[in-house]
């Protein structure tokens, strides 16, 4: 209900208004009264009502002066002035203090009625309109990730001069600039291939509660870098950039710490660099600790600090040094199963830290070259590869190592390479498949009012996380934008060729609010839906 305050010097009037008016019946609860603008406004910002109806002329403060504190104030409270004087000048003045409505003495109780129910109904659309324009935000978000994403691709990769990255951060009305800059990578995942329902949503909890962190201050910009890992950029002073990179840390740390076989996560820091230009250097550095997380994965948060022993000189290392759970095959599966291109320079070089001057015995490089070929076999028949897919590629890469003596660095690299080659040809298979049965779903029941991203998801055996991803990889739009498309098509096709009801048409197309439908149309389509049908006419 909505509250009103009254402020007359008049007590007759003031009682009489008080007590006459059915002010519930109207939709409003009286909040108070006061004599004069003075005493009124200590009771004004205390109560801060929707509705101020004020006399023009009062001792103290007279409502012109009071209306424009109030507006000043508390820009959204409507203001009513009453006044016993029919002059243009006062009108003037009301209107420059940003008075709603103008009443003259005597005041029926017909007209405050009118007026009233004319100030409630503005009040409440007004309401209704801020709820829609949250609401489209809402859905518009997926987007602006989307196309974050690829600007941040575009800046890591060394792809933008500084000129160009102020002027697409511009475009995003994102303030980049700063005294100095660090990367933040984290990754929180799930374990299981097919996790309980339960499982999900503890990982989807976990997930939203760290990008609210970081998405509340805005010394950190959160962008997602690919499927299953978001970066933030640090951005401030070098004075208070280890207590931002630490605060972000803690915070990932105590959200992922708690025991949770489901869930896992990791996180990386790079070193901190003074210009934009530096971006890609620091994005190097960074991605090399993360790798690490294949190689350690008893460390979550892995910086130059964490990592210090194995980043250190390993030359010295002889046979008897290594550490060989660190050459354990599932390292190797778990990289190919959750890396990414970018990272296997990092990994090898993390993977082959440990024995490098050990290699230097031949029995041990070979023993470490079928190691390798072991794991990499292992997975891609686990995959469903086929073997004369990879079969000779492999096998001339052992051949030439042992006749050449080749680097082990580059066997190494060429193995993991033909093996993520496979597996994308594999996945990017089977993702198309599943893609192509959720765009049908999609196609089929984007009019049904329950179609979520969830649903689909669901429908389809994806997750909502790798549906959303892959839907804006293949389509270059946002699953909602897709959606939207649709509807407002189908709902401009109704509006032409058939003579339905506005609100008929929103529920045909899947929208339960008819109110909230002609919001989005007119957004997209820059007129209402009743004023598209008049034209087409």
């Amino acid at each position: 209900m909505l509250k009103v305050f009254l402020v007359e010097d008049e007590s007759v009037i003031r009682e009489g208004l008080r007590d006459k008016i059915p002010w519930e019946q109207y939709g409003f609860r009286y909040a108070g009264d006061a004599a004069d603008g003075e005493m009124a406004l200590p009771q004004i910002r205390k109560w801060k009502p929707d509705v101020l109806i004020t006399d023009i002329k009062m001792p103290f403060m007279d409502g012109l002066s009071l209306s424009e504190i109030v507006k000043e104030e508390f820009p959204k409270t409507r203001i009513i002035i009453i006044s016993g004087y029919d002059d243009f000048e006062y009108a003037r003045q009301a209107i420059k203090a940003g008075v709603d409505q103008y009443l003259l003495k005597p005041i029926t109780r017909a007209a405050l009625r009118n007026v009233l129910l004319e100030m409630k109904e503005k009040i409440e659309q007004d309401a209704e309109q801020k709820d829609y324009q949250a609401q489209f935000q809402d859905e518009m978000q997926e987007f602006e990730q989307f196309s974050l994403r690829r600007f941040f691709e575009k800046i890591l990769d060394g792809k933008l001069s500084v000129k160009e990255i102020y002027e697409e951060a511009a475009l995003r009305s994102l303030q980049i600039a700063a005294p100095c800059y660090n990367l933040l990578l984290f990754s929180i995942f799930g374990r299981n291939e097919q996790p309980s329902k339960e499982a999900r949503e503890r990982l989807m909890r976990r997930q939203e509660a760290v990008f609210h962190y970081f998405l509340r201050h805005p010394q950190y910009i959160l962008f997602r870098l690919n499927v299953s890992c978001y970066g933030v950029l640090v951005k401030s002073d070098e004075q208070h950039m280890e207590e931002l990179i630490e605060g972000g840390l803690d915070h990932i740390r105590k959200i992922c710490a708690p025991d949770d076989s489901d869930t896992g996560w990791y996180a990386a820091v790079g070193k901190t660099v003074e210009r934009l230009s530096m971006l890609p250097e620091c994005y190097k550095t960074v991605n090399h600790y993360f790798a690490y997380r294949f190689m350690m994965p008893g460390i979550h948060i892995l910086t130059e600090r964490t990592l210090s022993d194995q980043l250190a000189d390993h030359d010295e290392k002889n046979i008897g040094d290594v550490d060989f759970m660190q050459m354990d095959p599932e390292r190797i599966r778990d990289f190919l199963s959750k890396g990414e291109w970018k990272e296997i320079h990092d990994f090898v070089e993390s993977y082959l830290a440990n024995i490098q001057n050990a290699l230097k015995s031949r029995m041990f490089r070979s023993y470490v070259i079928l190691n390798i070929r072991f794991a990499i076999v292992a997975f891609l028949e686990s995959f469903g590869a086929k073997r004369e897919e990879y079969a000779e590629t492999i096998d001339e890469a052992v051949r030439m190592i042992h006749e050449n003596d080749g680097e082990m660095f580059e066997y190494f690299s060429t193995m993991l390479q033909t093996a993520m080659q496979l597996r994308d040809q594999i996945n990017t298979y089977q993702g198309r498949k599943l893609f192509k049965k959720a765009l049908a779903y999609v196609d089929t029941n984007y009019d049904s009012e329950s179609l979520s991203l969830n649903l689909v998801a669901e429908q389809t055996g994806m997750s909502a996380n790798y549906l959303s991803a892959v839907f804006s990889q293949n389509m270059q739009k946002t699953f909602i934008e897709y959606v939207t498309e649709k509807r407002i098509e189908k709902a401009k096709k109704l509006l032409r060729q058939t003579d339905k009801a506005s609100g008929e048409i929103a529920k045909e197309v899947g929208y339960k609010d008819a109110h909230y439908f002609s919001f989005v149309f007119k957004k997209l389509q820059g007129v209402s839906p009743r004023e598209y049908r008049a034209e087409k006419k």
